[in-house]
């Protein structure tokens, strides 16, 4: 698998190849992107007409890379006499310095030549290898190349420049370069980007940070993000390397909105840059106990684009809240329905949960009342638009056969729901943990009412349907003779009954019987479901079972992190254990940075975890996924205005400390220790 270099600053980064190279086809989203667009296609470095080799690359920061590359074949790297430096950073466009040196005892004459181009691609055409229907246009300026794409009113643009003179053409720069012995040469490119708006200006210019930032102004506002989260110490070094890791993607990944102006998190590199509802939702979750300044920008984004009409081309519905949200060209002309889309059954059950667990970490009660409509809104959703065949779940079908998705669970891949002999149920399809988080926000939707609205009576309706959707779902979902729960129910009420982490899910909500909890919990952890590195999206004997395959069999670690709080809550501190160790053990071979997923191959078999090879990274909810499963190791739930702290640190972790805790009680500091699990550890529900 050819070697990628990406870095990044919140929705605009670069991806190259080892080389510091873009070559874009439609493989993988090779190029400089902003906003869903591809503005570089093409940046392909030659030194006297023959490619580059790296020797080494520094990509120790998210923002800047430096490669260290020298001409001919690896077979001839002893004695190169010639080497150049490629040294770039990214901050709404591209800084790139390139440095030729001279090696040799005498003056030499070198051709440096860049080739440079741009399809202006939007990321959803390279990922359905569609076909462009504007026209790109180069223009030579003085020293610069214009690079300028438009379709009617979509315009985009950019400006390549060097500090050096170079012979400029429409498909590149030359630099002819003279240096004497042991001399060096060095020139400063920019590549400026614009995203022009209706009045002809840089649509990011109104926005607080302005579009393009420099290197240092980007490491200063990360830096002060990553020091206003708790300090970790302790003597696990996969734990601390992978908390440090996470807290710098998590500030890479911030962007700012065109829409409200505010942060964002992305979702993640390189196919999902953008706003996602279930994403930004459960990322919010694991981070709220560590930055819980980064959740409510999402929660009033989500609010504010909240469904208010029935729209079939976007699946959106009144108190719908959104899937995705895009800004390329293809959701501009409604080729996508993605500005926004609504395509989740999972987001507005999600969204209320998350709304009250920000107020139960930070005492923004403000927010709570201010959001009441929008609240009330998304627990009608529930009841409505939700229960497609009014049978007290809710179930999903796209109401956009062409664009939309058909599965609206965040399994969203077309194979993902199945019966255990593989076949596919009809729609509409109720998954099971739509269930759990609709149970989950009808609880906690009650709490909002009677102690910040001051309706008790909506209070008690909301507890006496979430106690009828549990006793209903418990006798509908089960499946007695396996002991456990379906993956589904099929519009006849028949269970799908395939076995997957789904129901670790159901933990999380609380939807479980205290009585069947022990047998969920022994699946979770049995050889069918956990590789050893993690609880696998479907269990090994299922037909449809892939260690490879993107929702039937790989390791998804924010998966993972939702079942090992869901674990802890139910009181199965050793089975939570047993996972903390698994997805830290596993982070050490991606370097701290856990990956979107990776292949459910068992554990003693390959001795470390199988790359997926499509897989997003960074990816925000792995990002947040080592922080989650701290809280986990501690113990760590808010209980009026304390903090309760219960560690069951795993076996062999030794000393875990995190200080200076926020929340509505201030800054508190939390210590545990490894110990052996027993069942007094087990508290009553």
């Amino acid at each position: 698998m050819k070697n990628r270099v990406n870095i990044l600053d919140g929705n605009t980064f670069l991806v190259s190849d080892e080389r510091g190279n873009i070559e874009a086809s439609y493989d993988f989203p090779t190029g400089l992107f902003s906003f869903d667009t591809r503005f570089l296609s093409t940046w392909i470095l030659t030194l006297d007409g023959q490619l580059l080799h790296p020797l080494s690359i520094d990509d120790s920061r998210s923002h800047t890379t430096r490669f260290f590359l020298v001409p001919g074949e690896p077979t001839h790297y002893l004695d190169a006499k010639a080497s150049v430096i490629r040294n770039r950073a990214i901050g709404g466009g591209l800084d790139e310095e390139l440095t030729l040196l001279n090696h040799s005892e005498q003056e030499k004459e070198f051709r440096l030549r860049l080739e440079i181009g741009s399809d202006f691609a939007d990321l959803f055409e390279i990922k359905h290898r569609g076909e462009k229907k504007g026209r790109t246009t180069p223009t030579v300026e003085g020293n610069g190349l214009r690079l300028t794409y438009r379709r009617e009113a979509f315009h985009r643009e950019a400006m390549v420049t060097s500090t050096a003179p170079a012979e400029v053409d429409s498909n590149g720069m030359t630099f002819r370069v003279r240096l004497g012995p042991h001399a060096e040469w060095t020139t400063r490119l920019h590549v400026g980007t614009v995203i022009y708006g209706a009045r002809g200006e840089d649509i990011r210019a109104a926005l607080p940070l302005g579009g393009e930032r420099t290197a240092d102004e980007i490491e200063a506002e990360q830096y002060a993000l990553i020091t206003r989260a708790p300090k970790l110490t302790c003597d696990c070094e996969p734990l601390a390397g992978a908390y440090r890791r996470s807290l710098d993607d998590l500030a890479a990944l911030r962007y700012e909105s065109i829409t409200l102006g505010v942060r964002l998190l992305a979702a993640g590199l390189p196919w999902f840059m953008t706003l996602f509802g279930r994403d930004s939702i459960f990322t919010s979750l694991q981070v709220l106990p560590f930055l819980p300044e980064l959740v409510r920008p999402t929660i009033l984004m989500l609010a504010g684009l909240q469904g208010s009409r029935v729209d079939d081309f976007r699946d959106e519905e009144p108190g719908k809240i959104l899937h995705e949200l895009r800004y390329g060209e293809t959701a501009g002309f409604e080729e996508q329905p993605h500005s926004p889309y609504y395509g989740a059954a999972d987001t507005t059950a999600l969204f209320v949960v998350l709304l009250d667990e920000y107020e139960r970490w930070t005492g923004d009660a403000e927010l709570v009342r201010r959001l009441e409509p929008e609240t009330r809104a998304a627990l009608a959703w529930l009841d409505t638009y939700g229960d497609l065949l009014g049978t007290g779940y809710v179930w999903y079908m796209t109401r956009n056969p062409e664009t939309g998705l058909p599965n609206q669970c965040w399994k969203d891949s077309p194979d993902s729901i199945s019966f255990s002999d593989g076949r596919l149920p009809e729609f509409p399809r109720a998954t099971c943990e739509l269930q759990g988080y609709a149970y989950d926000a009808k609880r906690r939707g009650a709490r909002l009412a009677r102690t910040h609205w001051n309706d008790p009576a909506y209070a008690d309706q909301l507890e006496r349907e979430a106690a009828a959707l549990k006793e209903r779902f418990n006798r509908d979902f089960w499946i007695p003779e396996r002991e456990y729960y379906a993956l589904a129910l099929d519009p006849r009420g028949q269970r799908v009954d395939a076995l997957s982490s789904n129901i670790g899910h159901l933990l999380w909500s609380g939807i479980v019987e205290e009585s069947r909890a022990p047998a969920v919990a022994a699946h979770l952890l049995g050889p069918r479901l956990f590789s050893g590195w993690g609880v696998r999206t479907l269990a090994d004997d299922q037909c449809r079972y892939n260690p490879v395959g993107y929702h039937v069999g790989t390791v998804w670690p924010f998966d993972n992190s939702i079942i090992a709080w869901g674990l802890w809550r139910y009181g199965f501190r050793h089975e939570a254990g047993q996972i903390c160790e698994a997805m830290l053990a596993a982070s050490r071979y991606f370097d701290g940075r856990l990956p979107e997923a990776f292949a459910g191959y068992e554990r003693d078999l390959t001795d470390y975890p199988v790359e997926y090879p499509t897989a997003c990274s960074p990816q925000a909810w792995s990002a947040g996924t080592p922080l989650l499963l701290l809280r986990v190791m501690l113990g760590l739930e808010p209980q009026g205005e304390h903090l309760i702290i219960d560690p069951a640190v795993p076996t062999g972790m030794g000393r875990v400390e995190l200080l200076d805790i926020p929340g509505r009680w201030g800054r508190v500091d939390a210590l545990g220790r490894s110990r052996l699990p027993s069942d007094e550890d087990r508290p009553a529900r």
